[in-house]
């Protein structure tokens, strides 16, 4: 019999996707300026000019049998020691090329982090709202993932919540900030302070506690929003980085592993992840995208697309009588649904033309996720769509 697990996960897709090949299918309907399709965070915003440049020099001047062959199993040098001196210059890790592993975006990175740091039974807690992969994840590595409830309406870290759901089996904490959905960013006292309650728990029960930051967002902040670097505050820290969303290649699947070189045995941690890597196949990330990101250290797409959209959106959803958490990062609304039913909402806002994803399966109920990372005509056209189905509620 084959594996009956993987059935399930492969026969249903995730909400996310649900929504987004109904979108793709009403598009084909009903034409695709129609339809507001809020599901996907897919960026609109194209890649920066270096992104073209660069593969372009790199097409057009490499040794294509070098630039298309195999690299190290962990990824190539060369990059690896772009991004550490990249990190050091930023947030002084002391960070080397050997302590970095390529990986095929952030979905590779953590699933081969948990694979390597987890053992049947262990537990992985993260705070609600949360990516729902995370569960996907965990439970592959053979751990279980802990939501942990923040606080209301605004989804900061509630620390009674945190020491409440810490157990001697608890082998990690998965941050992601700014936070997919709710566009949280932790401040430096949350940080410090989550650090500080991870120590001394791990002290006091004799266990080792990984603090494993999720950071594909880290480049999307609004104003003088700061997200402060966990390696210069836990020891036991793994970040796993992506450059899906701040350069807007998705599709393109490159991110890394870096591990903290100031955690006791962290050679042995490199190893592991190394050896996950080996496990899950998951060696060699692309060659071309390798040698590309060496070369983009530092740059980012026009995020401020994101703001005005941010700023638009936010602006008119309250003025229908939304609740609106206002986001600080990242390129999401997480919106109170105008019931109880969060998924009852979203089927209605369908009649609208509107896909927005029910927050159940993020760990919170009666919320919505709303991405805004779309043009901005479209948030013009589908506003009254959103003001329409607000009326229907009155």
């Amino acid at each position: 019999m084959i594996n009956q697990k993987n059935v399930g996960l492969g026969e249903v897709r995730s909400v996310i996707r649900e929504l987004f090949e109904y979108g793709k299918m009403r598009k084909a309907q009903i034409g695709e300026e129609n339809v507001y399709d809020f599901s996907l965070g897919n960026p609109s915003v194209p890649p920066p000019e270096e992104v073209t440049s660069g593969l372009k020099k790199l097409l057009t001047e490499c040794d294509p049998v070098e630039l298309h062959g195999y690299t190290s199993a962990q990824g190539d040098y060369v990059t690896r020691k772009a991004i550490a001196d990249y990190i050091n210059s930023q947030f002084g890790a002391g960070i080397s090329p050997n302590e970095l592993y390529m990986t095929c975006g952030a979905a590779a990175s953590l699933t081969i982090t948990l694979n390597a740091i987890c053992n049947s039974g262990d537990e992985v807690l993260t705070f609600a709202p949360f990516f729902p992969e995370y569960s996907v994840f965990a439970d592959h590595a053979g751990a279980k993932l802990i939501p942990v409830a923040t606080t209301k309406d605004e989804f900061r870290i509630d620390f009674s919540n945190l020491e409440r759901a810490l157990s001697p089996a608890t082998k990690a904490v998965i941050i992601n900030s700014p936070n997919n959905p709710s566009g949280v960013v932790y401040t430096e006292d949350e940080i410090k302070k989550l650090c500080s309650v991870l120590d001394n728990y791990g002290k006091a029960h004799g266990t080792e506690i990984y603090l494993i930051s999720d950071e594909p967002y880290r480049e999307l902040v609004y104003g003088n929003v700061k997200v402060p670097y966990v390696m210069n505050y836990y020891a036991r820290s793994i970040v796993c980085y992506s450059y899906s969303k701040s350069l807007s290649l998705p599709g393109d699947r490159i991110g890394y592993i870096a591990v903290n070189p100031a955690m006791e045995e962290h050679l042995k941690v490199y190893s592991a992840i190394c050896g996950a890597g080996r496990a899950l196949g998951y060696v060699c990330a692309p060659s071309l995208l390798q040698k590309l990101v060496a070369t983009l250290q530092g740059v980012t797409s026009n995020i401020s697309v994101y703001k005005a959209n941010r700023d638009m959106l936010c602006s008119a959803l309250e003025s229908y009588g939304y609740s609106v958490v206002k986001p600080e990062g990242a390129f999401y609304l997480f919106v109170k649904a105008m019931e109880g039913d969060a998924s009852a909402f979203s089927e209605r806002a369908k009649g609208y033309e509107l896909l927005l994803v029910p927050g159940d399966s993020f760990g919170v109920k009666g919320y919505v996720r709303i991405s805004y990372c779309v043009s901005p005509d479209m948030i013009k056209r589908s506003l009254p769509a959103f003001k329409a189905l607000a009326e229907s509620y009155k």
